[in-house]
């Protein structure tokens, strides 16, 4: 009975909330909602019995990759309009076709790993924790690295972006400072003058 009361109770909220990100026009109220409602997620899988995900859900989506959102939305204006340009459309159609051949060898991955047979010792008793990190080392490997190494190269491409718009930055701060010294230097010279 309670199941059920719990399980509609995310369910509202989760939809709620994933309607507010959608919906919304301030980045802020977004970003919190889509945190609100990944945080419901995670009562989905707890109502399931996977706490292993339960948990995995609010550290790495709530945790990580919302804080990961939160510190790139520092460095974009989000009131002005994003008007992109491809300047070698053959460029991203190569990339886009990389991209949809890697997602087809990362989801293929496991119905070709039903072959593979995995050798790691049966014990009776594990917990749900160890049953996961048993089949994600074994069957799952590829995926998994495939997904890391997806991470490793966002990572390094927001940590490029951001440090070209803080060079962008840091350049026209001191340019608006070294026009404020000037414009003091001759009002301090008109001044004892």
């Amino acid at each position: 009975m309670y199941e059920f009361i719990a399980f509609y109770v995310f369910a509202i909220a989760t939809t709620i909330l994933f309607l507010i990100t959608v919906m919304s026009k301030n980045v802020l109220y977004a970003m919190s909602a889509l945190a609100g409602g990944m945080v419901m997620i995670s009562g989905f899988f707890f109502l399931l019995g996977a706490d292993f995900l339960g948990v995995v859900q609010l550290i790495v989506y709530v945790g990580a990759v919302m804080a990961l959102y939160a510190f790139a939305m520092m460095f974009f204006d989000a009131t002005k309009d994003i008007k992109e340009k491809h300047q070698n459309p053959s460029l991203v159609f190569l990339l886009s076709g990389l991209m949809a051949l890697l997602f087809v060898v990362m989801f293929s991955a496991p119905i070709i790993g039903d072959n593979v047979q995995a050798l790691y010792p049966v014990v009776e008793g594990i917990g749900n924790a160890q049953a996961v990190g048993m089949v994600l080392f074994t069957k799952y490997l590829i995926p998994f690295e495939v997904a890391a190494l997806m991470l490793l190269v966002a990572m390094i491409a927001g940590i490029i972006l951001a440090g070209k718009k803080m060079d962008y930055s840091l350049t026209k701060c001191e340019a608006i400072d070294e026009e404020m010294d000037i414009e003091a230097i001759i009002k301090n010279e008109k001044g004892e003058a």
